[in-house]
């Protein structure tokens, strides 16, 4: 195995061991879609197509993963969501 290799497969492992947490985003019947699009704009820095996928899908399903990341990333926009008043949480 050449040094290249080596390296690009240390590579790999490495990225298989970062921990990505998720931003969860739960279904509410008090926030309108446009208002929910609009805070994930804001908030998460989704394009207002994504954010609004996003909406659908928690609507019709109850939950979305509206953003992926690490922890320390996550924590301050999370709070964000719910000081906005929406529903959500870190796993």
């Amino acid at each position: 195995m050449s040094t290249k290799e080596k390296l690009s497969e240390q590579l790999l492992l490495e990225e298989d061991t970062v921990k990505q947490n998720e931003i969860i985003l739960f279904n509410d019947d008090v926030n309108t879609f446009d208002y929910v699009i609009e805070t994930l704009v804001h908030v998460c820095d989704h394009t207002s197509e994504q954010a609004e996928q996003c909406s659908l899908i928690v609507h019709y399903n109850g939950k979305c993963t509206v953003k992926t990341g690490e922890y320390s990333d996550l924590k301050p926009r999370c709070s964000k969501l719910l000081l906005a008043g929406l529903n959500a949480e870190i796993v």
